[in-house]
């Protein structure tokens, strides 16, 4: 059997392909990007899915592609973990744009960017991944869920949200300042727990003050993480992740501001890049 593994921030898609190359069993586990997750929680955490644990020992490779994985320390801190519980399995751990990259992958090179609860972005000739950016974890989160929850949160603390959108919020959460503080700073997945609050702004992402905050930040992110790549210009830009989802209709309405050509947008990569591994790897 052979697991493929989808690791966002916030929450990793797994697919367990048997050995004639079919699905065997989808299931969910937590996110485990090294940059927020203390490495002796990832054990533990698949050691709850049951569904996993029965399988574990039938699991000959893992391809797990995650958010954080594009340096070399966490891909050994995954990798480690990983091998505690498929022990008789090869272990291969890539970051997640190569998961996006192949997921998008659709016979011609594009640029490709993860919108979700973190982002980023590379281009793809269908043969080699080029990424011309650094990677800068929460300092990169331009147009992402972190972004965007933190834009939300801070603006609500600091008077800037319209009357009716700050009634709506102060009614939903009944905020506190030290309940945001110990949340930011005494919690393992902070970046997560703000991406959280994207759910009452795509609630309410019509309104013309979210529209626009949020447009924004799309701006921000084809600026800072598509701009300097120069084939922004000619190339197709494929998305894929939830907040590019949610919000696709201004993240196109941004794009044709920079005369940027978006081309699909993709929720969930998982289905996608199980197709490219039975086509082109497996």
């Amino acid at each position: 059997m052979v697991a493929i593994v989808d690791g966002g921030s916030t929450k990793c898609d797994w697919v367990i392909l048997d050995d004639f190359q079919k699905v065997f069993l989808k299931t969910e586990t937590i996110g485990f990007n090294p940059n927020n997750t203390k490495a002796e929680l990832i054990v533990p955490e698949i050691e709850k899915n049951t569904s996993l644990g029965a399988v574990k020992n039938s699991i000959t490779k893992v391809f797990f592609y995650g958010s954080g994985c594009g340096i070399a320390s966490n891909r050994a801190i995954i990798q480690k973990e990983l091998q505690r519980v498929f022990a008789k399995a090869e272990i291969i751990v890539k970051e997640d744009l190569t998961a996006a990259a192949y997921a998008a992958y659709n016979g011609k090179p594009a640029i490709v960017c993860i919108l979700g609860t973190g982002s980023n972005s590379c281009y793809f000739d269908g043969t080699d991944l080029k990424v011309k950016l650094p990677s800068l974890g929460f300092l990169m989160d331009d147009g992402n869920g972190s972004s965007i929850g933190k834009q939300l949160v801070r603006r609500y603390f600091m008077q800037k949200l319209p009357n009716d959108l700050h009634q709506e919020f102060e009614d939903t959460y009944h905020l506190s300042i030290e309940e945001v503080l110990k949340n930011m700073y005494h919690t393992s997945m902070p970046n997560a727990y703000l991406a959280n609050f994207n759910k009452f702004v795509v609630e309410r992402k019509d309104h013309p003050y979210f529209k626009k905050m949020v447009f924004d930040e799309m701006l921000s992110f084809f600026e800072f993480q598509v701009l300097p790549y120069e084939e922004s210009k000619e190339a197709e830009i494929n998305f894929i992740g939830s907040i590019a989802y949610y919000y696709e209709n201004i993240l196109r309405s941004a794009a044709a501001e920079l005369n940027l050509n978006v081309g699909h947008v993709v929720q969930k990569p998982i289905e996608s890049l199980v197709d490219y591994h039975i086509k082109y790897i497996l």
